[in-house]
């Protein structure tokens, strides 16, 4: 089955730096896009950054410049480095795939950054 687990996150500064990790297995890897989504308190599941299958980025306005997502097929994990944290940047955030029309997620990692 579909497994997907994210690693990384922590309280951080504002400034300050953090690298997310997701393990995925249960499909063939290299073949799907993945992405990282946040949900910040009292706020809806956002798209953070996605990475096709063949290394096409996209980012959200909020990100552009700050993050950049990238992906070890030999590995199995998409990474997300996280510079320049603002506050803002407060969420849990989530390793996501799409599979045959099937939204899949992990548990999610929790990322704190403090003023």
């Amino acid at each position: 089955q579909v497994q997907l687990v994210e690693s990384g996150g922590g309280l951080v500064q504002a400034g300050g730096s953090l690298l997310l990790a997701c393990v995925a297995s249960g499909f063939v890897f290299s073949r799907n896009h993945m992405a990282w989504y946040r949900q910040g308190p009292g706020k809806q599941r956002e798209l953070v950054a996605r990475i096709s299958s063949g290394d096409v980025l996209n980012y959200a306005d909020s990100v552009k410049g700050r993050f950049t997502i990238s992906r070890d097929n030999a590995k199995n994990t998409v990474y997300l480095q996280m510079n320049s944290l603002k506050p803002e940047d407060t969420a849990v955030y989530y390793c996501g795939v799409t599979i045959n029309w099937h939204d899949y997620w992990g548990q999610g990692t929790q990322v704190t950054v403090s003023s």
